[in-house]
């Protein structure tokens, strides 16, 4: 009996191992949501979240990802990341030229909301936002980094922010 709990005791480590290994969290509390969100048990910050929410509406990008990323610490909610997103564009969009350090990170939380989300499609039910699929922010923040000839239109300074 003693060593049936031991190996299966072993077996559960290493079995923690590689789920580290494989995820390779960032902090404790990724760690935890990682593994709560596992057993279906991960739930974000509501108000967290309604504070991000708040922040965005306001124009206060830095302040309104840092209030997601409070909500969802361990990065496991697809709307929570797709709000992340888009505040990487909003803040780093310009009518002469867009921010590429911000669109990049946007791409990066982007692509985490498009890889949480259900089938690998995500829709927010935002009237407020200009793009309300994952697939629309994805397209928008890769043009913002990509540059060929439409860069040098001046009629792009007329082009609204979405």
């Amino acid at each position: 009996m003693l060593r049936a709990a031991g190996l299966a005791l072993s077996v559960g480590y290493a079995a923690l191992i590689v789920w580290l290994y494989a995820t390779q969290p960032q902090s404790v509390g990724q760690v935890t949501g990682g593994l709560a969100s596992g057993i279906g048990a991960y739930r974000i910050d509501e108000q967290a979240f309604a504070d991000g929410l708040a922040f965005f509406k306001r124009d206060q990008f830095v302040e309104a990802r840092a209030a997601f990323e409070r909500a969802d610490p361990a990065q496991r909610d697809p709307r929570t990341q797709f709000y992340i997103a888009y505040a990487y564009y909003r803040q780093g969009w310009g009518r002469l030229y867009n921010d590429n350090v911000l669109f990049g990170k946007g791409i990066v939380a982007v692509d985490r909301a498009i890889a949480l989300a259900p089938g690998n499609r995500l829709v927010v039910d935002d009237a407020t936002l200009g793009m309300r699929s994952a697939d629309e922010l994805k397209a928008e923040l890769e043009r913002g980094v990509t540059r060929d000839v439409s860069d040098f239109n001046p009629l792009k300074i007329v082009r609204p922010r979405k």
